[in-house]
């Protein structure tokens, strides 16, 4: 198949340019390396030290002979992506290219407008050029468990089934989004499911939850190719901040209670639930949701695992509880469906001990590349100010 992925020099869109390519896969990659661009911006960098994107994809093709296209661009920029759809004539195209964190989106207006024109705007392209370039192409769309918010009732995956005054119907699950980040991906949501129903476009929603982990059989072929890791308190997801702050004796930052449950994912499975939904695709005109999850945890069941974790390796962890610079109830009921991807065939690696120890691992190796000013929190959802 002809692959896009566009955001592939991102943290999950570098291992699957890899993992798609050593299938057999025609692989292009589009990126304007903005995620290198909020580095800078904040004095943040990987923990793991990352090559830039051609020198990456030139180890590649030296390790395994196959070759990976680069399209250097911004998908807000239309001339530009309808020239690079144009160019590789995807069969699928796989959207990570988004700003995917939520803090980034509350440090103030700037950061919210951004974080909004990009994805929303970024996505919309992007429906326009598969219906004018390749009509027939099917859209995998990175979303979020974020977009359902915590409802006292079970989350089913994307629709539910409403019972009202004697009628019924099946509608989109009612969206409670947490952040203008979450906000940003409900759009992308509903902009793709009315062009799916007016267009004929095929497309796969893709309701991620948290994403731990670091490595896969194609990253650690050579230390050039291993993808990012973020520790950071904009960037950096729950598991591998507290790993980190496991390694360098610092406490572990629980926000508030730690009652706060979310649905969380192995790196590999990730990509094998992108592999699924590409080799399967959805019908002309179909909008599917798949929640892409393995397991839920609260975030003090993650700081308690950790820090037993690290305890039998020696380390003397202890676990603070910091006041939550979030507006989300941090005690409330949590259960998600998750089986669309189960029915398909994944086998889920679920988090262990073994996990956990193979995390350190890779931290420990880079441990002096790690800033521990980065980890404390300043972006403050009820406090916007442009700055950290």
């Amino acid at each position: 198949m002809k692959i896009l992925i566009i955001g592939g020099d991102g943290y999950l869109g570098w291992p699957t340019a890899l993992y798609f390519s050593k299938q057999g896969h025609d692989v292009a990659i589009i990126d304007n390396f903005a995620r290198r661009g909020y580095d800078l911006e904040f004095g943040f960098s990987s923990l793991t030290p990352i090559l830039d994107l051609h020198q990456r994809v030139d180890l590649w093709k030296k390790e395994t002979g196959k070759s990976i296209s680069i399209h250097v661009g911004d998908v807000t920029d239309y001339p530009f992506l309808t020239q690079a759809i144009k160019s590789c004539k995807p069969d699928t195209v796989v959207h990570f290219g988004e700003q995917r964190s939520a803090p980034y989106s509350m440090i103030g207006h700037r950061h919210a407008v951004y974080t909004q024109v990009n994805n929303v705007v970024g996505t919309l392209n992007l429906l326009f050029a598969i219906k004018e370039i390749v009509p027939d192409c099917h859209l995998v769309k990175l979303g979020t468990m974020g977009e359902y918010g915590t409802p006292n009732i079970d989350i089913e995956e994307g629709f539910i089934k409403i019972n009202h005054n004697g009628r019924e119907d099946v509608l989109p699950f009612p969206k409670q989004p947490g952040s203008f980040y979450h906000l940003s991906k409900v759009h992308d949501s509903n902009n793709i499911f009315f062009c799916c129903k007016v267009w004929g476009i095929r497309a796969t929603d893709l309701n991620q939850g948290v994403v731990y982990g670091v490595e896969t059989e194609e990253t650690i072929m050579n230390p050039g190719l291993c993808t990012r890791l973020d520790y950071d308190e904009v960037f950096g997801t729950v598991l591998n901040r507290f790993c980190v702050q496991s390694i360098i004796d610092h406490p572990l930052t629980v926000y508030g209670e730690g009652g706060q449950t979310r649905g969380f994912i192995n790196l590999l499975d990730s990509i094998r639930c992108v592999e699924l939904a590409v080799l399967n695709p959805a019908g002309k005109g179909e909008f599917r949701v798949f929640n892409q999850f393995t397991e839920q945890f609260n975030v003090l069941q993650l700081a308690q695992l950790v820090k037993c974790c690290g305890e039998r390796q020696g380390m003397s962890i202890k676990i603070n509880h910091l006041e939550n610079p979030r507006v989300e109830l941090e005690t409330h009921f949590y259960n998600a469906v998750h089986t669309k991807l189960i029915d398909l065939g994944l086998e889920p690696h679920n988090l262990s001990d073994t996990i956990i120890d193979s995390i350190f691992k890779v931290m420990e190796k880079y441990k002096d590349r790690v800033d521990s000013s980065k980890i404390q929190p300043h972006v403050n959802w009820r406090k916007p100010t442009n700055v950290l």
